[in-house]
């Protein structure tokens, strides 16, 4: 798997848990998405309709070796909320190429497939596409 050294980290933290604890893990990360920055608007962002929640990106690569992330994922979506918050932590920071490199179906490492339907799971591939695609069209 080609991710970068944090994604990786979080990838390792899931293998090591039970179902049960995964799921605890998920939603320790939904509640620590950070809020946006005062100079975003959700309004402003891309919407990412793959997902079954509102959730909104943005997507800066004008440093190409550092690109930034944000995300807007409503609190009563903790699954979804959850998911941006690992791709927040596991991305953010990290180079076009290494975000580029990152496989599409990555999430199925963490191991989430017996306790989180596919449609949910198919909204982390969404995120992960728009973040691609966003940081393909800026490099």
């Amino acid at each position: 798997m080609s991710v970068p050294e944090a994604l990786a980290e979080i990838v390792d933290d899931f293998a090591a848990l039970s179902d049960p604890d995964k799921v605890r893990l998920l939603l320790e990360f939904a509640g620590e998405l950070p809020d946006l920055p005062d100079q975003l608007r959700t309004e402003a962002m891309e919407p990412v309709p793959e997902c079954q929640s509102p959730v909104f990106l943005s997507v800066d690569a004008s440093e190409p070796e550092h690109v930034r992330l944000y995300f807007s994922a409503p609190p009563e979506a903790p699954t979804t909320r959850g998911f941006a918050s690992i791709l927040f932590q596991g991305l953010d920071g990290a180079s076009a190429e290494e975000i580029l490199g990152v496989p599409g179906d990555f999430y199925h490492d963490l191991g989430l497939d017996k306790s989180v339907s596919p449609l949910r799971l198919r909204g982390m591939a969404g995120i992960l596409g728009r973040i691609k695609a966003a940081v393909r069209r800026q490099i």
